[in-house]
């Protein structure tokens, strides 16, 4: 990349390079105050209303008294990595990038450990600024395998997560993702492929194919990140740290029969949970 030490003026490598040279002098702006507040009530408002696009986003925020365009709406949005959750015609047609694979977990009944790991991506709030946390569940005991933290939504975390995962527990039969880029390029699959895992992705907008890690989101926001104001991501990394370590080990689930995930994992019993 650009090297402000070389020989070549930054025009020429800027030339050599296709990029434009007023880019080598851009100092990307931190976001308000006033955003980063606006991001954090959208999130939660995204959590209780995952159908809400731009406009009812807009509409909600003006009831909390907060008047905001559409258009800024939109962009944080964009910027959170939130959209509105529906079905959308043409669903089954592929991106045009990325090939994308069919749902596999439809009617399947998941009854023991490593039978199907899920994953996803989502926003986390700060004091000041955000970062996203990638977390790999096994979807039947709906124990956390893997996470890691990121303040970009590039693919390079979510790989490290998924190895990481599988460095330190049996392979699943089946991982089911969204078809978020992260998930459907070939760095991602080209791992799931190499271990031969067999590989399923939600329908576009289907939110419920991958419920429970949504309803995990759900759980780590109200009773973690929603009770912090973190100043810094080595501080947003132990409190996540900690309250995982509690998720896993010490906090009951009634879907499991008031056991723990780490109960369910290493001991496992019949469950009775299905997609």
């Amino acid at each position: 990349m650009i090297d402000r030490t070389h020989d070549l003026p930054l025009m020429i490598q800027a030339l050599v390079l296709n990029i434009s040279r007023r880019s080598l002098y851009y100092v990307p702006e931190p976001t308000s105050p006033a955003d980063l507040a606006m991001m954090r009530r959208m999130d939660q408002l995204h959590l209780e209303y995952p159908f809400a696009g731009s406009r009812m986003l807009r509409d909600l925020l003006a009831a909390d008294g907060s008047e905001v365009g559409r258009r800024h709406v939109t962009r944080l949005m964009r910027t959170m990595g939130i959209e509105a959750v529906y079905r959308r015609p043409n669903t089954s047609k592929p991106a045009a990038a990325n090939k994308i694979y069919p749902y596999l977990l439809r009617g399947l009944t998941i009854d023991r450990p490593n039978q199907v790991w899920a994953t996803d991506i989502t926003y986390i709030p700060m004091a000041r600024g955000f970062v996203y946390l990638c977390a790999v569940m096994d979807w039947g005991t709906r124990r956390i395998l893997a996470w890691r933290l990121s303040n970009t939504m590039e693919a390079e975390f979510c790989v490290e997560t998924l190895e990481e995962a599988l460095a330190s527990h049996d392979r699943p039969g089946i991982f089911n993702t969204d078809q978020g880029s992260q998930f459907s390029g070939a760095a991602f699959t080209g791992v799931l492929i190499r271990n031969g895992i067999a590989i399923s992705m939600d329908g576009k907008g289907a939110w419920r194919d991958n419920v429970f890690v949504e309803r995990f989101w759900r759980s780590v926001k109200y009773e973690e990140v929603y009770l912090r104001a973190y100043e810094d991501v080595p501080q947003a990394r132990a409190s996540l740290g900690r309250y995982l370590t509690f998720y896993n080990s010490r906090r009951p689930h009634t879907a499991l029969d008031r056991r723990t995930p780490d109960q369910a994992y290493f001991n496992p019993q019949p469950l009775r949970t299905a997609a």
